[in-house]
């Protein structure tokens, strides 16, 4: 039976080339992702203000809501590229920004501590963010042989693997600049990939594509969302897009959660004036 490029392994054979960890794994009913009074603050302005929501494994989620709501720094903050200003994030029932004192407690982690904790998670940008001196090979295996000691003859083929799931198959040897938007957007997404993420972050990942190359992503990230047991955390404006993929939606305004609720409740039957009103403004 093939092997789905997707799919992460962690025994000791595996295609990551550990050996499987000594501590006992988090419970099945641990949340993937939790936020525990979560601030962030840029001066004296409140971005986040004592945000509490969780996310189940495999659990599709998605963010909407006006610009400057927040929706972006979750992602930022998940991606360890901000710290909070206040409260816990939890990742797979382990402290995300912190580290575990001995005495059972918490304290900022250090940069080593964030670069393993960050290991679990994949973004992707809204610019694609792709090396230019770099083929679309070497873009995909530099992070899995540099970071996770990947072989490279494996990172190589996983590679393969995954821009053939992408459709990008013969673009092996192309560079970033001889492929089109919605082509660089593909590379970012399996180079994400490539690092077998428990959680996917994608951010705006259509905002900067030309209106005609923004179906074929969207239908990519709905194979992924469909295929794999991946937890994805999701900004977007494409609302048929979070319609499809969400098992919830989250409205954002002003750094707080108005409304959740699954998909067919948000869209059709909001309860909440601010989410009419933002419903009715985009769709």
């Amino acid at each position: 039976m093939a092997t789905d490029p997707t799919q992460k392994t962690t025994d000791a054979g595996g295609p990551l080339g550990e050996a499987a960890p000594a501590a006992a794994p988090p419970r099945a009913d641990t949340p993937m992702i939790r936020f525990e009074e979560v601030e962030k603050r840029y001066g004296d302005h409140l971005v986040l203000d004592k945000l509490d929501f969780e996310v189940t494994r495999g659990e599709h989620v998605t963010l909407i809501g006006p610009s400057g709501s927040g929706k972006t720094t979750i992602l930022r903050l998940l991606m360890t590229l901000e710290r909070p200003s206040g409260g816990v994030i939890w990742v797979d029932g382990e402290p995300l920004s912190h580290a575990r004192t001995p005495g059972g407690g918490l304290k900022p982690a250090t940069e080593k501590q964030l670069r393993e904790s960050r290991r679990k998670i994949g973004m992707v940008f809204q610019q694609f963010n792709l090396f230019p001196n770099m083929n679309v090979l070497r873009n995909i295996t530099e992070a899995p042989v540099t970071v996770l000691g990947t072989d490279r003859g494996e990172a190589e083929a996983r590679a393969i693997e995954l821009l053939d799931l992408v459709g990008l198959g013969d673009k092996v040897d192309a560079h970033p600049t001889q492929l089109s938007g919605g082509q660089q957007q593909r590379v970012a997404i399996a180079r994400a990939l490539a690092m077998r993420p428990d959680v996917l972050l994608l951010d705006e990942v259509t905002s900067a594509l030309d209106p005609e190359l923004v179906a074929g992503v969207l239908d990519l990230l709905r194979q992924i969302a469909r295929d794999t047991d991946i937890t994805m955390l999701c900004v977007t404006h494409e609302m048929n897009f979070a319609r499809d993929v969400s098992d919830q939606v989250l409205m954002f305004d002003s750094g707080r959660i108005v409304e959740q609720g699954p998909p067919e409740k948000i869209f059709s039957d909001p309860e909440h004036q601010r989410t009419r009103e933002f419903l009715n403004a985009v769709l």
